[in-house]
């Protein structure tokens, strides 16, 4: 485990749930994106702000001269597409996406979201278990 960073995870995890503590007390709902391309949302320019800076923050970063990490992805373009498209089928099937059940649910005690949280992270496991030792990945 070469990037084991604790201290900076906790922090990052700290940020997170306290984000969505605000967002949930200043807006009294939780969730960004759908807000965003619903066409009947009238408070579009917030989460328009928001999405552009999850952009323009790494792009200052890289600016300023801060390294920022490639992803490793799949070389195949089929397998990131399928893989999306599962991302998005599971995301409906569980009227929410993995962070908003284990974030935003698990605080709100959610026993839907407790349920998914569990099934996200045993599928999680499982897959690593599969790609890891049977596949050889």
């Amino acid at each position: 485990m070469s990037n084991f960073t604790p201290i900076s995870a906790a922090i990052g995890g700290g940020l997170i749930g306290l984000s969505a503590v605000l967002l949930m007390l200043l807006n009294g709902r939780i969730g960004v994106f759908a807000g965003l391309i619903d066409p009947l949302s009238s408070d579009r320019a917030w989460r328009a702000t928001f999405v552009a800076g999850l952009i323009a923050a790494p792009l200052t970063a890289a600016v300023l001269g801060y390294a920022i990490p490639v992803p490793q992805l799949p070389t195949s373009f089929v397998v990131i597409a399928v893989a999306g498209l599962l991302v998005g089928f599971g995301t409906r099937l569980s009227n929410g996406c993995t962070s908003g059940h284990g974030i935003c649910g698990i605080a709100r005690l959610s026993p839907r979201s407790i349920v998914a949280t569990g099934i996200f992270m045993f599928a999680a496991i499982v897959v690593v278990a599969i790609t890891r030792h049977a596949v050889g990945g």
